[in-house]
């Protein structure tokens, strides 16, 4: 009995000695694969920023910084600036977050406080359908409908009431062309809105439903229980969607290269044409017949990535100041 007792005991331990084994390699292996993924991105990362900047060299060591702050961009005499297309990259981006982050965050609000629960899905659903339209269908729909329709009835409209206001007279002046720097930036907004409202509805249903019925309970209104618990407690995740989306507004290029007119220069009006630097190198990258033009093309993808580059850490950096200030 004893011999068969020890038998069985060896024979258990053998097998318990196999199973941690297994585990042990599965959880090498793991472990190497999760090192090995996060490497991969960290050297992606590394070589496209060394490939932008060493296609980039030849411009930028022509032109130097002056290529930043010119507004030149002849391919003929083989002088160029990125001053324009910066111009208009900011600029465009920066007016669809603003429409589209407000609207963004009330369509949130609406389907998971005020919207009846029969007509939630459905609106939903329609919303992030927006967001797997083309951009090409985007840009086609705003070059043939949206932008006749701004040229015959709103520019002219906005023209006549900021007519004589300083300032306003300026940023609202010129002749309604329908395309131009204010046309990009709607159609822009359009396409970031569905990626903003999809996210911060997601984040919105993560908010405890006991802090929202307590807030409720001393007689807090929707409006307050919004601002005071709801965006407070997913600030995080809205600033995530926020930057999703400006991502996708700082990178777009087919809906922009069809409404926004191509032009490289600078002018004080929004209804006035100009250009994106993905609009430039999506117009001209196979134009391009000299290395010094190549080049400068390359040094506008790679403002561009330092630009995107830089939005992100500003937004990372203003996480950690509101956190440290509400001591999360």
């Amino acid at each position: 009995m004893s011999a068969v007792s020890e038998a069985v005991t060896s024979s258990a331990m053998r097998t318990r000695e196999a199973t941690v084994r297994r585990f042990a390699f599965t959880d090498m292996v793991f472990r190497a694969a999760t090192r090995a993924s996060a490497i991969l991105v960290l050297v992606l990362l590394g070589g496209v920023a060394i490939s932008l900047v060493a296609g980039s060299w030849e411009a930028l060591s022509k032109f130097g910084f002056s290529f930043l702050t010119s507004e030149a961009w002849n391919p003929v005499t083989e002088n160029f600036g990125a001053l324009a297309p910066i111009y208009g990259t900011v600029v465009t981006s920066a007016i669809a977050i603003i429409i589209a982050v407000p609207i963004g965050i009330g369509i949130a609000v609406f389907l998971t406080e005020l919207c009846p629960r029969p007509l939630r899905r459905p609106i939903g659903i329609a919303v992030e359908l927006l967001a797997g339209i083309p951009s090409i269908i985007y840009g086609i729909w705003g070059l043939f409908v949206f932008a006749p329709f701004l040229q015959t009835t709103i520019q002219p409209f906005i023209i006549n009431i900021f007519h004589g206001i300083p300032g306003l007279s300026s940023l609202f002046a010129g002749p309604p062309y329908g395309i131009g720097l204010l046309t990009s930036s709607l159609i822009l907004a359009i396409m970031v809105l569905p990626f903003i409202t999809s996210i911060t509805k997601d984040v919105f249903d993560t908010v405890p439903a006991v802090l929202k019925e307590s807030a409720y309970g001393i007689g807090c209104t929707t409006w307050e229980v919004t601002r005071r618990v709801v965006i407070p407690y997913t600030r995080v995740g809205i600033m995530g969607g926020v930057m999703l989306g400006l991502g996708r507004a700082l990178g777009e290029t087919m809906a922009v290269t069809f409404v926004i007119g191509n032009a490289h220069r600078i002018s004080a009006s929004l209804f006035a044409p100009g250009t994106t630097i993905s609009a430039t190198i999506a117009n001209e990258f196979t134009e391009a017949d000299g290395s010094i033009y190549t080049s400068s093309l390359v040094a506008l993808g790679l403002i561009l990535f330092i630009i995107t580059f830089i939005i992100l850490a500003l937004a990372r950096y203003m996480l950690l100041r509101i956190d440290s200030r509400t001591g999360a």
